[in-house]
């Protein structure tokens, strides 16, 4: 297996009206970070449409019965901004993207941006990458929706180019450069890691195949990890990758008794999800405003998570 299991935390950093103050979202940083987490994530909207209801159709991206989780007018922070501030408020945690909706970024200016965090934050960054559901911001972008997959594919591509090579060219039927250099490179050897999310299907299988270092199993492949990554595992062997080779995150529902988090239950699962392939285990959860009532969650959280992954 690519890794030990790790830890992660999904972020809140969005709002359905204007919270007024961030300083929880910070809070939530530093205490997962003090905690021992193992990486941090924040989600990516940068405009909206008003047709809400297209989040629920998986045919087009969104995820069946979801629900998105404020209105048109939702304040979203835009996750790369995010991810920098964060990073200089904490010191050992990987900080993440679930997902960025990367095409929605000139590939040379995303490519800069996420240089410049990793070297910042000591080579801490990771992408999750994905093309998205929604028509709007891709109008909004001036891109059409039904290139999303290909747009996608060329920004990683370009960024790839602009992390690992000196003098770096590139030729595509939309872009032509040569000889362009851009520094600093990112930290991390061969440039920062991405994570690929989508479902089980042939297209995300090349994706994953081509650019990533780890899966972020999107829809029915989220409800059901264990299958999901077999199958994707037999659609990666032809592409001659491995799975086992790779990071794959799954969901780790918190389950409450009461008012408290409930540890051997929402532990229950790691172990059979480890022998799946899960390294990466994400709770998505409220966590407390204050930075001492967040340490008072998330510290047995971690510490319940270590012994149960202890011995996978």
């Amino acid at each position: 297996m690519s890794a030990d299991p790790q830890l992660s935390i999904g972020l809140t950093s969005f709002a359905a009206s204007d919270p007024g103050d961030w300083a929880p979202l910070v809070n939530a940083a530093v205490a997962a970070d003090e905690a021992g987490f193992d990486r941090l994530v924040v989600s990516d909207h940068v405009v909206f449409g008003e047709r809400l209801d297209e989040y629920g159709r998986p045919e087009i991206g969104g995820q069946a019965g979801g629900r998105q989780p404020t209105g048109p007018d939702g304040h979203w922070l835009e996750p790369l901004s995010t991810l920098a501030f964060l990073a200089g408020q904490t010191s050992n945690i990987r900080i993440g993207t679930n997902i960025l909706l990367a095409a929605l970024r000139r590939p040379v200016v995303l490519a800069k941006m996420a240089s410049t965090i990793d070297v910042l934050s000591n080579g801490r960054l990771d992408l999750g990458v994905g093309v998205g559901w929604q028509r709007e911001e891709y109008d909004a972008a001036g891109l059409a929706f039904e290139d999303r997959g290909h747009l996608l594919d060329e920004c990683l591509r370009i960024c790839q180019v602009l992390w690992k090579q000196d003098r770096a060219s590139y030729e595509s039927a939309h872009l032509q450069f040569d000889r362009i250099h851009m520094m600093p490179k990112p930290l991390q050897a061969g440039g920062v890691p991405i994570w690929v999310s989508g479902t089980v299907n042939k297209r995300v299988a090349r994706r994953l195949a081509e650019f990533g270092n780890g899966w972020i199993p999107w829809g029915d492949a989220a409800a059901d990890p264990v299958s999901a990554i077999r199958a994707m595992g037999e659609l990666l062997s032809d592409h001659g990758r491995d799975i086992g080779e790779m990071q794959v995150v799954g969901s780790l529902p918190v389950r409450r008794s009461g008012p408290s988090i409930d540890l051997p239950a929402t532990m229950g699962a790691v172990p059979e999800m480890a022998a799946a392939g899960v390294t990466d285990f994400r709770v998505m959860m409220r966590v407390p405003p204050t930075r001492d009532e967040a340490a008072d969650v998330l510290t047995p959280l971690v510490a319940a998570f270590k012994a149960a992954a202890g011995g996978t």
